[in-house]
């Protein structure tokens, strides 16, 4: 008959029993909630994370003026895009001024931000600043992800986009968002640069 082991080895044994639990059972938790989708909310965006995200680098955008916007920039600029219908008056002049706040808001980081309005801007909307007016060629429009709104959305609304600085749709505001989610969205990822 064996005697059992003295008290400190028997202490050593579960000591390195409970270390070996806690490392593997926390990579074990962590891989469960992983492969689940769960995210902690920080890692969350208020927008709709596109995947795969739309490629618009081989479409060449005409400013109002006539003149080529270049996708790939020296200072990597991120933008926030819409492209309403025409005659969009009351709700896209809403639109467009809570978007111009977004991008004041956004501080010394506004340098790296554009706002693209893909068609003709309510008269009201102040001109200048971030605020691109690009021309709405049926190329563009039809590469915009679920440019109408779905089944739940504000139909009279106007969805917007986040396009990185490379030329890839990323982010998609149902129409009726809160501009703060965007702002905090922007926020990070200007920081990413």
């Amino acid at each position: 008959m064996s005697t059992p082991p003295p008290l400190p080895v028997r202490r050593n044994r579960i000591m390195l029993i409970a270390i070996f639990a806690l490392f593997f059972g926390s990579m074990l938790l962590a891989g469960i909630l992983r492969f689940s989708g769960w995210h902690p909310p920080v890692t969350k965006a208020h927008g709709e994370l596109l995947q795969p995200p739309t490629d618009l680098r081989a479409l060449t955008l005409t400013l109002a003026d006539g003149s080529a916007y270049p996708w790939r920039q020296q200072q990597h600029t991120w933008r926030i895009a819409l492209a309403p219908a025409p005659g969009c008056a009351d709700p896209c002049l809403r639109l467009g001024n809570d978007l111009m706040k977004v991008w004041q808001l956004m501080g010394a980081e506004s340098a790296h931000v554009d706002v693209l309005w893909i068609g003709d801007p309510p008269a009201a909307l102040p001109r200048g600043g971030a605020l691109k007016i690009v021309r709405p060629e049926a190329a563009l429009r039809g590469r915009l992800p679920r440019l109408h709104p779905d089944n739940g959305e504000a139909a009279d609304g106007v969805p917007v986009y986040v396009i990185d600085p490379n030329g890839f749709v990323i982010l998609r505001y149902a129409p009726g968002f809160d501009p703060a989610g965007l702002r905090a969205d922007l926020a990070k990822l200007v920081k990413l640069i």
